[in-house]
C-alpha cells in the first residue's frame, strides 16, 4: 500500500495537523492559508522522521482527526528513535494548529 506521505507536501501538512481529506476544497483553501511555512517545514520533517513507522504500524488509519499521531502514539515502544523524538513535536504542532483555528478540534 502507498504510504500517505508520498503526496504533495502540502498534503502532507493536512495530515500530520489532522485535517481529513475530504475537507470540502473552499473549506480547506482557507484552513491551509492559516498553515504557516514554519508549520509546513515542520510537518514535513516529522513526516520524514514517522514515514517508515506509519507504513509498518498505522497504514490502515485514515487521515483526519489526530488519527495518525493517536496511531503512533499507541505503538511508543515499536517506533523508530527518530519518530519516537519526532512524535511531541508532531503533537505540539497539531495543538497549536487546533489553538490557532488551522485545524478542527
Amino acid at each position: 500500500m502507498p504510504s500517505i506521505f508520498r503526496s504533495l507536501p502540502q498534503a502532507a501538512t493536512i495530515v500530520v495537523l489532522g485535517l481529513a481529506t475530504s475537507t470540502p476544497v473552499l473549506a480547506q483553501t482557507q484552513l491551509q492559508t492559516q498553515i504557516t511555512p514554519q508549520m509546513r517545514s515542520e510537518a514535513r520533517a516529522i513526516m520524514q522522521a514517522c514515514r517508515a513507522d506509519l507504513d509498518r504500524l498505522c497504514s490502515s488509519i485514515a487521515p483526519g482527526g489526530g488519527r495518525i499521531i493517536a496511531c503512533l502514539q499507541s505503538h511508543a515502544g515499536q517506533l523508530s528513535s527518530s519518530c519516537a523524538q519526532a512524535l511531541p513535536r508532531a503533537q505540539a504542532l497539531r495543538d497549536n494548529a487546533v489553538s490557532a483555528g488551522a485545524v478542527p478540534k
